[in-house]
């Protein structure tokens, strides 16, 4: 399996790994694959009996993290882009 961009980037031409650590968060697909999703694409979280991703554009990803999980990878991703900002 590989990873598609569908947007030229100016990480297009660096090693996959060091673009999607810097703009993407890694999710677990409940058959146990693992993928990236752009959190600043993530409009809500529902929280069913799985956790479901709701993106801008209306699609859903159901992952195996919890929510909680989810937030705290928002997080430290948020912090990464901006640590000397106050995080409230």
């Amino acid at each position: 399996m590989g990873v598609f961009l569908l947007f030229p980037s100016p990480f297009s031409l660096l090693p996959i790994p060091f673009s999607l650590k810097y703009s993407m968060i890694k999710v677990t697909k409940l058959d146990g694959t693992e993928y990236f999703i752009n959190p600043h694409q993530i409009e809500c979280i529902e929280i069913r009996p799985d956790t479901v991703l709701v993106m801008l554009s209306g699609r859903t990803h159901i992952v195996r993290e919890g929510a909680d999980s989810v937030l705290e990878k928002i997080d430290v991703y948020r912090k990464r882009l901006a640590p000397s900002v106050k995080q409230e």
